[in-house]
């Protein structure tokens, strides 16, 4: 392969037919896309508390938060045991399984 040193390879066309635009050009791009989001996200917001969204939001994560205190968590040790008991269940069912459909796969297809 010969190398051409020219622009075309550096800078390659795009698929809509112009080259790739400057750095300069870039940033401003990309500066002016940022700023449309936070005006964006900034009207969403607004609109959101104006009709109190965010505080209803507030008060059912307080409730959440409350709730989840009451909650009891299993210890490492219960953890263990219940992760266990939950492999091997689904080893014995997918050996079911398999084994059912073997049988019924000679059942049918050979028969």
């Amino acid at each position: 392969m010969v190398y051409r040193g020219g622009l075309e390879n550096r800078f390659p066309r795009k698929w809509n037919g112009g080259s790739n635009p400057s750095l300069s050009a870039r940033i401003i791009v990309n500066v002016t896309t940022s700023l449309i989001w936070v005006a964006v996200v900034g009207v969403i917001f607004g609109l959101l508390w104006w009709q109190g969204q965010l505080q209803r939001f507030s008060v059912y994560w307080r409730q959440t938060m409350e709730e989840l205190r009451k909650c009891t968590w299993p210890t490492w040790v219960e953890l263990k045991g219940s992760t266990v008991v939950v492999m091997v269940a689904i080893l014995l069912l997918g050996v079911f399984t398999f084994a059912a459909d073997q049988i019924l796969f000679v059942l049918f297809i050979k028969l």
